[in-house]
């Protein structure tokens, strides 16, 4: 999958958030967009996701042969971690994990107990997600985004209300099964993304 951002500018109201973005997100290839806090490296994100759309310029998603995804299927290709996505709390983690599988299958050959147990959760199967503390609903945002059969995984402050073997855990998971996608990161905390190989600057785009 190759994502291509042609000077892609995106406002609200008079104000520019980022503008003339030109680049490519390359497969199996991870990327790191940094910048200040509130200088714009979500709403870029959420433009890559095609959950907003650009003010100016284009953003086209490629699959393997070549071809066009349609606008409406991008969202197939893609899962995502982000603070202002909720997960149902009402539900617990295998019911969350079952439900979510309906619309993006998990990857192959991985139950869901298996998944539980690889982040930690497994006590915690069956209890109501809104009985969790932060960091498990952390950690249950990362597994439905890496355990996620999409090419494509997009991160916004990944390890928010993470301790320290939060994060030892989502860099194992990011080795261990996202190694092949491709990896889109949105942070100012190093330890986020050190594993990132290329880097873009928001402010650069300003």
């Amino acid at each position: 999958m190759n994502i291509e951002l042609q000077d892609a500018g995106k406002k609200f109201n008079r104000d520019w958030i980022f503008r003339y973005v030109s680049f490519i997100f390359s497969p199996s290839t991870s990327y790191a967009i940094i910048g200040p806090n509130g200088s714009g490296k979500s709403t870029l994100l959420q433009a890559i996701a095609m959950a907003i759309r650009v003010s100016e310029g284009k953003c086209i998603w490629h699959n393997d042969k070549g071809l066009t995804v349609p606008e409406d299927e991008v969202h197939r290709q893609l899962s995502i971690v982000a603070p202002y996505l909720d997960v149902i709390e009402e539900m617990t983690a295998t019911e969350f994990l079952q439900f979510h599988a309906q619309f993006k299958p998990l990857l192959p050959n991985l139950s869901i107990p298996y998944i539980l147990e690889k982040i930690g959760l497994s006590a915690a199967a069956n209890k109501q997600i809104r009985y969790y503390s932060s960091g498990m609903v952390q950690r249950i945002k990362l597994a439905q985004a890496i355990f996620s059969n999409t090419p494509v995984l997009l991160l916004d402050e990944p390890c928010t209300n993470l301790d320290t073997e939060g994060y030892a855990l989502y860099h194992d998971l990011i080795a261990e099964y996202a190694g092949s996608r491709t990896i889109i990161v949105s942070s100012n905390d190093v330890a986020e993304m050190d594993f990132c190989q290329q880097k873009i600057s928001i402010t650069d785009y300003k």
